[in-house]
This record gives structure tokens, C-alpha cells and sequence, in this order.
């Protein structure tokens, strides 16, 4: 039985990560796209399951079918500063190793540059003056 490369991967709740369920949740309430929609377009299951996380998740008060947002819970404001540390801590922990691979590289530069001016006998490192130059008639 061939795959075809645009058939999307059905998922079960379980399946579906926290930040997952919020971009979701987003989603549908920053477009006018519709619940049915959006399941189609992610895979889940159905569109009972969209309406369930934007019941417990969502800040649109379903119950009295308004559309003005509800006040967020202390449950979604914790769950929502939980998900921002851990975006945080991720591009901090890449941004660390980003910086300690160019420390790395430029330690190895400096390393080439000093072989290369042993070998060669030639000093390849410019001696610049610290300020700049006041001659301005070249």
C-alpha cells in the first residue's frame, strides 16, 4: 500500500502536545476559520476535540456564546508563562552553544593565523593605530 506525501498523519488527543493544542486554540480565534476547518488542516480527529481544548483552554466565554474574551484563568496564565520559559529556555540553550562554537572557531582562527606567521615569517595580523587617521586629503 503506497503513502502519498500530502496525506496528513491523523493524531489522537494524547498525541497532541500542550503547545500544540494552543496554537490551535490561537488560531481559531485570531481567523474566522471554522472548527471543522481547522481539524481537517491539523489532522485531529474531529472537530468535538478542537471545541473541548478551547473549552478548557481557550479565552472565548462558550457558555454564554459571547465573543468577548473571558478573564484567563490562573491554570491558562501559569500553563501559558510555563510554555514562554520553556520557548526561553530552548533558544537560550541554542544561543549558548551558537556562542561557545564561535568562541571555538575563533580561538582555531587565531591558532591558524600564529602557525601560519611561524612557518611563514611574515606578520599577517595588522598593526592599526588605535584612533583614526586625521589625514583626510587621500
Amino acid at each position: 500500500m503506497e503513502e502519498k506525501e500530502n496525506e496528513y498523519v491523523r493524531r489522537t488527543q494524547k498525541d497532541c502536545t500542550m503547545s500544540f493544542k494552543m496554537s490551535v486554540i490561537r488560531e481559531y480565534e485570531e481567523t474566522d476559520i471554522s472548527l471543522g476547518t481547522l481539524s481537517r488542516k491539523y489532522g485531529i480527529q474531529g472537530s468535538y476535540t478542537v471545541r473541548q481544548w478551547i473549552n478548557k483552554f481557550g479565552t472565548f466565554d462558550w457558555q454564554n456564546k459571547t465573543l468577548q474574551p473571558m478573564g484567563r484563568t490562573k491554570d491558562q496564565e501559569l500553563l501559558g508563562l510555563r510554555e514562554k520559559v520553556k520557548v526561553r529556555e530552548r533558544k537560550n540553550a541554542r544561543l549558548e552553544r551558537e556562542l561557545e562554537q564561535k568562541d571555538m572557531k575563533a580561538g582555531f582562527f587565531d591558532l591558524m593565523i600564529d602557525i601560519a606567521e611561524e612557518e611563514c615569517g611574515v606578520e599577517i595580523r595588522k598593526k592599526c593605530p588605535p584612533g583614526q587617521s586625521s589625514d583626510t586629503r587621500k
